[in-house]
């Protein structure tokens, strides 16, 4: 289980109307996910969005796929 404080991510219904962005952020995890759908790299999505640590997206594909294989 991972621990809130320490997630890449995060969700506040005063940012982003409470979507789910990317700690430190206001870039919705969303993109990311569309980027890759997409057929873009993870160093082009971070050109893109230069506030995004690149290590909180990798914990956070990370975390998703993971999440994925549950069940």
């Amino acid at each position: 289980m991972i621990n809130l404080e320490q997630s890449p991510v995060h969700s506040d219904p005063e940012v982003m109307g409470g979507a789910l962005v990317f700690r430190g952020t206001r870039v919705k995890v969303q993109a990311l996910l569309d980027y890759l759908s997409a057929g873009e790299t993870l160093e082009v999505f971070l050109e893109h969005f230069p506030t995004v640590n690149r290590q909180n997206a990798l914990d956070f594909l990370k975390l998703a796929h993971e999440d994925s294989h549950i069940g």
